[in-house]
């Protein structure tokens, strides 16, 4: 005699917490944060704050001595690093939402001013509904209408495509109702005038990226192309440095506040005719972005090896006209120790053509040039320097060079300070 057993199955509920922690995990194993440990365990940190402690507020000090190990006497006046790891994790996230994860159905974001994560379900987009119209519910729609009849067919087609006609056209209110929106926000007063020369002509400034040439290659081990031993045929690898990445992004993220848009080129591939016709803002020293030992650079402020002493051999930046109380050159860590300090500068510069703008933008490690770039794309560090430059008449800033002091922790530029400036140069 056969016992039949009757099985139920029930479907395992998936709790909203469980939800917005798998919604983490997507933003964690991202490409946007691949290889950015530091920002990975932030946002695991924040979700499960935000997720424990709903609507509690966190401090930066409670950020800074749990995750990143700071000690108890930790300043957050002094110390940045909290703020500027924040600041980079809204912006990959931002970035993800925009890019791989468009079409997620919930969003993550941290609005500015707070350190708490918010979570918001996002399935009225219209990606979404385009992937319902699109899913099984056609092949369902299919057979039902078929075994009742075509004129059920011909209503069910037309009622899909109304909806989806409908949503999208909300989508396209709603899209461009945020663009007008964006456009009538305001550029602040000191991103408009320290960005003028190279927004106001009628083509896309170039941004000109270090990419220096080495031999060898990252398994067998890479070194600077030395070409008086080594033949041009012997470079196998060309290496642009992590800060020079981010300062694309900062210079990118800067245009877009401003309503323009920038092409990007690697120093490599420069002639001197693009620096003729073009406004021109190179990234890196050069050590790194070899163009600008070509072209009319920094006169009081250069970048030099140094010849001779205990650090022989390390790119400083040499003060060829010191006034009181600066010194002759400046250098950063030593390049056998752990990178805590090291020197930029920030220099606008006459040009091959006078008519247009050349911006330079570096350091001595790529951190430095990193650092650079990010203190002329923060509102507040450029209220700091305008009141020290000079403006002509017309409101466009008049040539200057200066050097920043700039602290690192863990490989992140922190803090920077302006050591040095000449303003108004002929």
């Amino acid at each position: 005699m056969l016992h039949y057993v009757t099985m139920s199955v029930t479907r395992v509920h998936v709790t909203e917490r469980e939800q917005y922690l798998a919604q983490i995990d997507r933003l964690v194993h991202s490409q946007v944060l691949h290889g950015s440990e530091s920002l990975c365990k932030l946002l695991r940190y924040l979700a499960e704050h935000a997720l424990d402690h709903p609507g509690s507020a966190l401090k930066e000090y409670q950020i800074a001595t749990e995750i990143f190990g700071r000690p108890a006497n930790f300043d957050s006046q002094s110390d940045s690093t909290i703020r500027v790891q924040v600041g980079r994790l809204r912006l990959k996230m931002a970035e993800y939402y925009t890019s791989e994860g468009a079409d997620d159905p919930i969003q993550v974001e941290m609005p500015k001013g707070t350190y708490v994560l918010s979570f918001h379900r996002r399935e009225g987009t219209a990606a979404r509904l385009r992937a319902v119209s699109q899913s099984g519910q056609h092949e369902e729609i299919a057979a039902e209408a078929k075994a009742e009849g075509k004129w059920k067919v011909a209503f069910l087609v037309l009622l899909v495509t109304l909806i989806v006609a409908s949503t999208a056209v909300a989508f396209w209110l709603e899209h461009n109702s945020r663009r007008a929106d964006r456009a009538s926000e305001s550029v602040p007063p000191a991103f408009a005038t320290f960005w003028k020369n190279f927004v106001s002509g009628p083509e896309e400034p170039w941004v000109i990226f270090s990419n220096g040439a080495f031999v060898g290659r990252p398994e067998t081990g890479m070194r600077y192309f030395d070409p008086a031993r080594d033949s041009r045929d012997q470079i196998l690898e060309h290496y642009t440095g992590v800060g020079e990445v981010l300062a694309i992004h900062a210079l990118d993220h800067t245009f877009g506040l401003l309503r323009r848009q920038i092409r990007v080129k690697r120093g490599s591939l420069l002639s001197l005719d693009d620096v003729k016709n073009n406004d021109t803002i190179f990234v890196g020293s050069p050590a790194e972005n070899l163009t600008l030992r070509d072209i009319p650079s920094t006169e009081d402020f250069i970048f030099r090896a140094l010849d001779s002493g205990p650090r022989k051999g390390d790119l400083a930046i040499v003060n060829v006209h010191p006034q009181s109380g600066e010194a002759a050159y400046w250098v950063g860590s030593a390049s056998h120790a752990n990178l805590v300090e090291d020197y930029s500068v920030i220099a606008l510069v006459r040009g091959l053509n006078p008519a247009k703008s050349v911006l330079i933008l570096a350091g001595t490690t790529t951190i430095g040039t990193q650092a650079a770039v990010e203190f002329v794309c923060q509102q507040n560090s450029l209220e700091e320097m305008l009141p020290r430059l000079q403006i002509s008449d017309s409101g466009e800033l008049k040539p200057f060079e200066a050097v920043l002091r700039v602290k690192v922790t863990r490989g992140v530029p922190v803090e920077s300070q302006i050591v040095a400036l000449r303003s108004g140069k002929p």
